[in-house]
Parts: C-alpha cells; sequence; structure tokens
C-alpha cells in the first residue's frame, strides 16, 4: 500500500493527473488526433481506431495550453493546430506532419482561429480580428494567399464550407437589437451574401453542419425559447424543426446518411447525446451512464459509428467509440487515475431552491426590488470534513454552467478539506433564452443574489457545513463573483479568492478583444457612454471599502480576454485604502499564463497558490489518500 499524506505531493498527483483535449475523427474516420499530456506536457497523438495504437506525432511543437482546437487536413496526412504566445491567445495556424515537421500556414496580427478546412484540401476558413473586429477570411492553401470574406462591424464566426468549398454558411448579427444573431451564406469569395432570415429578432440562430448533398444546413435557433435543432433546405428555403418542449437542445452533426442528425441534450446538470430521424422527428438518447458526454471536433466514424468523451463528476474523461445502430461502446482511450481510484473522488449532489435573486439577509451595497423567482440549480460537493468549511465556485462565462463532469478544481478543493458548491445563477445556460437573458443589464444584480440565496440554503440545511468557514473562489467571470460577493456581502465570507476577474467593467470593455467587447460587453451591458451608470455602479472595484476579509488576488500577465489591468486596478484601490499586502490581501501575477491554462506545471502553480493561502486563511485539512501499489 502507499500513501499520498504530503499536500504537496498530493497536489503534483492531481495536476499531473494526464488529461485528453480536443478529438478529432481525420477524413476516412480511420484515425483519431487529440491532445494529450502523459508526457508531462501537452503533446499530439494520433490512435488507430481499429488496433487502439497511439502514436506522438509532436515534440514541444504544440502549446503548452490545449485551449484552442485541431483539425484534420483534408488528406489525413497533417494535422492544423493553433500557437499563441505564453497563452496571450493571439494565434497563429500551424500544421504539424507525421515526421513531426511543424510549418506556420497562416501568420496575422490579432487573434486567429480556423473555422473550417475544406475537403478540396485547398480551402482553409479562418476568423481573424487583425482588422479589428473578428471577421471570416479564405486561405488558399496552395497558393498561401488570404482574402478577406466579410466586413461586420460585430463578430462573424461559426463558419463551415459546404461539400463543394464554394459556399460557406455562418452567424453574425446586423440588427439593431444586440440579442439577435442570424445565419447568413456567402460565396467563399464574399461576392454574394445572403440573410436566411431564420428565427425572431432578437433569438439566435447559428450553423451547424452540411448536408452531405450540400443542399441542406443543420441548424439551432431559440426563437422559442428553449434551444431546437432544425434542418434548412437550401434551394426550397423550407424549414423543418424537430420538436421539443421540454429541454434545451443543440446540434452537431448529419450522419453519412443524411437522414439522421447528432445533437446534444441538457437535463438538468447533465449533457446527453441524441439522434434525430429527420424523416419521423423522433429522438433517441444514447444509451450512457449519466454525467456529461460530449462529441468530438469531427465525431463521425463511419456511418453506424460516432466518437464521444464521457465523464461524471467522479470518473475521469474517457474517450469511447458509440454505434449509433446497436447502442454499443468501447473505450478507446482509458482514463489514468494514477495513485488514486475513482472512490477517492467526491460525487456532486444536484440541489435546487427557488430564488427571487435578493438573499433574505441582504446586505449589498446595491439595493435592489425582488426579481422574477426562478428554480435555481446548483452542485453540491461534500468533502467530508466534519465539519466542513465550504467554497462557493460560482462558473465563468457568464453564459456557461456548471454540469456533473469531472472538475480537476474542484475534486483539489476537496481534497483540501472544503466541501464546494457550484451555482446556476440565472443567466447560465441549459435553461433557454429566457433565463440567460436574465442577466442583461444586470451584471452584479440578481444573479449574485442566487448565489447568496442557495449559500444560506446549504448552510441551514447541513448542520456539517461551518458558516463560519466560507470562501469564495472563482475565475473569469467568475473571478467577477469573487470580487463581487467580498464587496457586496462582506458579512458570509472569511475569505475570497478572484482568479482572472473582472473589477472596473470600463477598463474591461476598452482593454478586452474586440470580439468580447462586442459579443459580451455591448451584448450584455451596452457601452459604457450609452450606460455610464451600470458600468460604475457594478465595478467591484468601487466599493472596496466593504471589503472586510483577507482576498487573494491571482491573474495570468498574458490574458487578452480579461487583461491583467482588471487586477492592477483592484490593487491599487486597496492600496489607496492603505490596506497592507500579505496582511488585508494578497496579490500574485501569473508569468507566461493567459486566460487560465492547462498545463501541468502552471496548474501545479495555480493550485499551490490556492492551497497556501487557503491553509494560512481559513486552515486546510488535506484528505489522506490511500491507493493499491
Amino acid at each position: 500500500m502507499s500513501h499520498v499524506e504530503d499536500t504537496e505531493e498530493l497536489l503534483e498527483e492531481l495536476a499531473t493527473l494526464p488529461t485528453l483535449a480536443h478529438p478529432t475523427v481525420s477524413p476516412d474516420g480511420d484515425q483519431v488526433a487529440f491532445y494529450y499530456d502523459i508526457t508531462g506536457r501537452n503533446e499530439l497523438h494520433i490512435l488507430n481506431v481499429e488496433s487502439g495504437e497511439v502514436t506522438q506525432w509532436s515534440e514541444s511543437d504544440v502549446p503548452r495550453n490545449a485551449r484552442w482546437p485541431i483539425n484534420w487536413a483534408a488528406d489525413g496526412d497533417s494535422v492544423f493546430f493553433h500557437l499563441d504566445n505564453n497563452g496571450n491567445e493571439q494565434n497563429d495556424i500551424y500544421r504539424i506532419s507525421q515526421d513531426g515537421k511543424a510549418e506556420a500556414v497562416v501568420e496575422m496580427d490579432g487573434q486567429v482561429a480556423i473555422n473550417d478546412i475544406g475537403e478540396d484540401g485547398d480551402t482553409l476558413i479562418i476568423g481573424s480580428s487583425r482588422d479589428g473586429q473578428m471577421n471570416l477570411y479564405n486561405h488558399d492553401l496552395s497558393s498561401g494567399e488570404t482574402a478577406k470574406i466579410t466586413e461586420y462591424e460585430r463578430a462573424a464566426a461559426g463558419a463551415i464550407l459546404s461539400p463543394e468549398c464554394d459556399q460557406i454558411a455562418y452567424a453574425t448579427n446586423e440588427s439593431d437589437n444586440f440579442d439577435n444573431q442570424d445565419i447568413y451564406i456567402a460565396d467563399t469569395d464574399g461576392a454574394t451574401t445572403q440573410n436566411l432570415g431564420i428565427g425572431d429578432t432578437g433569438a439566435e440562430a447559428s450553423p451547424a453542419d452540411w448536408g452531405p448533398d450540400g443542399e441542406r444546413l443543420l441548424i439551432s435557433d431559440n426563437s422559442t425559447d428553449l434551444g431546437r435543432l432544425g434542418v434548412y433546405d437550401v434551394n426550397s428555403e423550407e424549414l423543418t424543426w424537430f420538436e421539443n418542449d421540454e429541454f434545451e437542445e443543440s446540434p452537431k452533426a448529419f450522419l453519412p446518411d443524411g437522414k439522421r442528425v447528432l445533437g446534444y441534450r441538457s437535463r438538468e446538470a447533465e449533457s446527453v447525446p441524441i439522434i434525430y430521424d429527420s424523416e419521423t422527428g423522433e429522438a433517441t438518447e444514447f444509451d450512457l451512464p449519466g454525467g456529461v458526454a460530449s462529441f468530438g471536433t469531427e465525431a463521425i466514424v463511419d456511418k453506424n459509428r460516432v466518437l464521444l468523451t464521457h465523464t461524471t463528476p467522479t470518473q475521469r474523461p474517457e474517450l469511447l467509440i458509440y454505434n449509433i445502430e446497436t447502442h454499443e461502446h468501447k473505450t478507446l482511450v482509458e482514463a489514468e487515475y494514477g495513485p488514486f481510484s475513482t472512490d477517492d473522488f467526491a460525487d456532486a449532489d444536484y440541489i435546487t431552491v427557488e430564488s427571487d435573486g435578493v438573499p433574505e439577509t441582504d446586505q449589498a451595497a446595491v439595493e435592489h426590488d425582488p426579481y422574477e423567482e426562478f428554480e435555481i440549480g446548483a452542485l453540491l460537493f461534500d468533502s467530508g470534513q466534519r465539519p466542513s468549511p465550504l467554497i462557493i465556485n460560482p462558473h465563468g462565462g457568464p453564459r456557461a454552467r456548471d454540469t456533473k463532469r469531472f472538475n480537476l478544481y474542484s475534486q483539489v478543493l476537496v481534497s483540501l478539506g472544503f466541501s464546494v458548491l457550484q451555482v446556476n445563477y440565472r443567466g447560465s445556460t441549459g435553461r433557454g433564452r429566457e433565463f440567460v437573458e436574465e442577466l442583461y443589464d444586470d451584471w452584479g444584480g440578481a444573479e449574485q443574489g442566487d448565489i447568496v440565496t442557495i449559500t444560506e440554503h446549504v448552510l441551514d440545511e447541513h448542520d456539517w457545513l461551518n458558516d463560519d468557514q466560507v470562501v469564495v473562489f472563482g475565475g473569469s467571470y467568475g473571478g467577477y463573483s469573487a470580487y463581487w460577493q467580498m464587496v457586496q456581502y462582506p458579512d458570509l465570507y472569511e475569505a475570497g479568492i478572484a482568479w482572472i476577474g473582472l473589477t472596473d467593467l470600463e477598463d474591461m470593455f476598452e482593454t478586452t478583444m474586440p470580439h468580447f467587447r462586442t459579443e459580451l460587453m455591448e451584448k450584455y451591458l451596452g457601452t459604457p457612454t450609452e450606460n455610464p451608470e451600470i458600468y460604475e455602479e457594478r465595478s467591484p472595484v468601487n466599493y472596496v471599502s466593504n471589503l472586510d476579509a483577507p482576498i487573494f488576488l491571482i491573474h495570468g500577465v498574458n490574458d487578452r480576454r480579461v487583461p491583467i489591468s482588471q487586477a492592477r486596478i483592484f490593487k491599487e484601490a486597496l492600496e489607496d485604502r492603505d490596506l497592507e499586502e500579505t496582511d488585508d490581501y494578497e496579490y500574485k501575477e501569473l508569468g507566461e499564463e493567459g486566460h487560465a491554462s492547462s498545463d501541468q506545471d502552471q496548474k501545479l502553480r495555480t493550485f499551490q497558490a490556492l492551497a497556501d493561502f487557503l491553509d494560512r486563511r481559513v486552515g486546510t485539512n488535506p484528505k489522506s489518500i490511500v491507493a493499491d501499489d
């Protein structure tokens, strides 16, 4: 028997659990490319579907951080990947072949992102913020020439190529309503462009896939509130919706027969793959255990098999091949657990609470009348410690949600003796457009009240939780929530950790990337010129005088989504209040890192910083992990 008892060793073992990312099937269906860091560093690996043999192609040529996806070349002999500078997300596009040779393909200013690669072997559709806003470009792989296709004031994204590579379908918004998103079809030279006019104004529609015949589009739309799937006939302009009034659903791809489509169904905190029969309109769910299943970037192996990953709160992600005729599946890459087993990880209980956005013991400096009441869902991870301190861990996005998947950060916190509460506050996904739009024009409002309401509920319901040891920790928009909770509800928290979070909304508007400015800041809050009051009122930096517990500010210096200025502005405000670093607050800038990282060394650095702060400010009680040799 072996024991992992030392905190440092425990964190190292957790940080070095190998992670598989962005699996994608080759054009012939024989191979799967994916990122994998089983060597200690993220590298590109290729799996033979039939033999199961795995080959490593790269040798430190691909990014350390596996944030961005990979794509096969049309001939299946090479793989395209995104490469940035130390996590700054200002990507260029590279290609690597089996011999490990990597070469630059597209080098442009700003952020560059692959949208689609043509079956003709020459057409590469990319998005780029080179000229300011994110627009679409056609890069000819043979000539090396790049031509701009679109010129919009708001971001154009999600472009997919028709089978003949003469057209693209994509999504953008030209309307006066910032909530709107429409589907367009354009020639790949940009000569002609057509808005398909799908969905209501103010709703969001997006293309997902072209049918094998090039005459139909698989699309999504949320005009009826819940996201739905549909098929649009390009020639007849007929639109067929797959009817569902119970679940939020989203599309993935046509199957090779063109008669069935793949998609996802959101159910509470789970994600379930589905197949719709376009002739009968009937949906069939995949026969998988509960949790979260997700398709690869390219998911189709052949006419009957698809690629996906599956995970639960205690089961790390595994790569599966699923037969849609027999509903049987086979594991292609098993999860690695190191010295741990699934029993060492905490499962998540899904709970719900009614909330009107204003907690019963409301203490916020910004006053609100009660909002509409919603059922708010949350995941509670029990550390097993008695009594147990509690960490509130709001998700980022804010357009996202926490699900029943393996979450390494949650398990790290549990291993340190903390129970963890993740709240799907109003504004989260999986519940429809109206629920998402509750957060428009109201950052720092009802969604923060939802967080407090459900926190108070679990503290009341579970006497094994210590209400004197409550901490808030979040990253990105979760970092904004951490700052906001600390300055608006100071009596609730013994400490807080704000990681890559927003503090000054006007500065965020001015310094973030152009597509985040329009698709996040303007869409949710308008501009600082239009709505100066909300930018002022909902910026945590303006309430530092309310701070009544130690706070840890941690931020990557190369972050271009939420720039480092956000942390520095808050730090300056703390200094102006004559608060002392180390005594009243702690501050750490992470070099060679942007908006978080999947790199093992960089994850470990963050884990160590969190554990050290929590141990000194609250007290940790790391688990003694016992494992078989």
